[in-house]
């Protein structure tokens, strides 16, 4: 793996897994260090402590032998085969007509030659190897006075098997250590990440409209200056919006009365208006046009600011969307419109008077852009209720479908001012109202041309 390959997994891997993986890495670096401290430690005082033994039983039976040869006893094969101190111990004399083994048989060939010469130039050497799958320390010694060479082989197996057990010891506790270090780096960061997790969900929270999202007073020195920041910013903000939403509503409810009594005077003109001036019909219908645009622009925002200040809730109650969609297209008179709807559509729990604004809008979105509804569907989605709006005009291009459900976008239409065009403020309140249930609405194109406006609402629970 290349180092800018490492370096992209790392930061793939979440900040709690890479110190959960830095105490294991940790742990197990420690672990190592003392493992091979304490088996360098432990073996080699095990192993000094029999070499020192062997080397003392060693000499007792040279001794032995080296009386015997100066003697010249009949005994010595006797006492070579008594010297053996166990089944899988061996003793080798040279003679001039030979090895004499006793004990374990050994063949001569298997002893290391850098022993035997030793030996031979009169030093006693030992040295540890293998014979026959047996680990042995042999030490080989000069005896009598025509340099013979004694050789005792010492078995190991006790000692190999010692060493087997510490060495797996050592090695489950590195693992182990490493595990253990893994988890106690994730319990301690996720908690250290806790006020973070907080953070994020409260930034969340506020990030989807819930300006009274605040975080609890913290007592930890390095914590508490976030929290304050993070709360006092989020009270600012609230009362920025709320100061916001307070001028709008007043504006627009002060806007009310005057604009009704431009209107009104405008129909009375309008009725009178084949005694006046070709220019002068031409400005009246041009400003009737602009102040029936206006009167709905200021419906919308009033709409928008009834939405933002009445978000408690009490009006919620279970709504049958097929019963509401086909009250709405009855109150048009919508004749041409194709419904088509499911006995097993879920009821979602609403306020009924917000998804029938919403159910308006679409169709009048359809009537104004649209060329006309030409269908609407009511059925289940899995866990959802869907409410399909369908109309017969060119579609809505990609680039502009999400941009239309913002406040005041009016898609292809932006340049017309005629009295057909909207506000721009339709399908901001609708997105906004099925948001506010929990939906999400958006638009594609219907089979056989046109635009299908979808909104998808969660089924009521018990």
């Amino acid at each position: 793996m290349t180092r800018a390959a490492a370096r992209s997994a790392s930061r793939r891997l979440s900040l709690r897994w890479r110190v959960a993986a830095a105490f294991g890495l940790g742990l197990a670096l420690v672990m190592t260090v003392l493992g091979v401290a304490t088996w360098n430690l432990t073996t080699g005082y095990m192993l000094d402590q029999r070499e020192q033994s062997t080397a003392r039983q060693s000499e007792v039976n040279v001794g032995l032998v080296d009386k015997a040869l100066a003697e010249h006893s009949d005994n010595l094969d006797e006492l070579l085969t008594g010297l053996a101190s166990s089944p899988d111990s061996s003793i080798l004399l040279s003679r001039p007509d030979g090895w004499f083994t006793s004990g374990r048989q050994i063949q001569p060939a298997a002893l290391p030659a850098n022993l035997l010469e030793s030996a031979r130039n009169g030093v006693t050497a030992r040295q540890r190897f293998t014979a026959d799958g047996i680990p042995v320390l042999a030490i080989a010694t000069p005896v009598g006075s025509d340099r013979r060479i004694y050789v005792e082989l010492y078995p190991l197996l006790e000692l190999d098997r010692t060493f087997r057990y510490l060495s797996f010891l050592l090695i489950t506790g590195t693992v182990v250590a490493a595990l253990f270090g893994v988890a106690l780096g994730a319990w301690a960061t996720k908690r250290a990440l806790r006020p973070l997790a907080a953070l994020r969900g409260a930034a969340s929270r506020v990030a989807r409209g819930d300006l009274t999202t605040r975080l609890p007073h913290q007592n930890d020195p390095d914590l508490a200056p976030l929290a304050t920041s993070f709360n006092t910013t989020t009270e600012q903000l609230e009362q920025r919006v709320r100061r916001d939403k307070r001028f709008a509503a007043d504006v627009s409810h002060e806007l009310r009365s005057p604009l009704t009594t431009m209107i009104n005077v405008t129909e009375v003109m309008v009725r009178r208006q084949d005694a006046m001036p070709e220019t002068a019909r031409k400005a009246l219908g041009l400003l009737s046009s602009e102040l029936h645009r206006f009167q709905r622009m200021v419906v919308d925002l009033l709409e928008i600011s009834r939405a933002d200040q009445d978000d408690t809730g009490d009006s919620v109650e279970l709504v049958d969307l097929d019963a509401l969609v086909r009250n709405v297209i009855g109150s048009r008179n919508a004749a041409g419109v194709h419904v088509e709807t499911d006995p097993e559509t879920p009821l979602v729990s609403a306020d009924r008077r917000r998804i029938d604004r919403v159910v308006t809008n679409l169709l009048d979105n359809a009537d104004r852009y649209g060329e006309g509804a030409v269908a609407v569907t009511v059925r289940r989605n899995g866990h959802r209720a869907r409410i399909e709006v369908d109309d017969a005009g060119s579609g809505v291009p990609p680039a502009l479908r999400e941009r239309i459900f913002e406040r005041f976008a009016r898609g292809l239409h932006a340049g017309r001012r005629d009295r057909e065009t909207g506000s721009g403020l339709g399908l901001a309140i609708v997105a906004d109202h099925v948001h506010r249930h929990g939906g999400t609405v958006w638009v594609e194109d219907r089979p056989g041309g046109g635009a299908r406006f979808v909104v998808e609402l969660p089924e009521a629970t018990a």
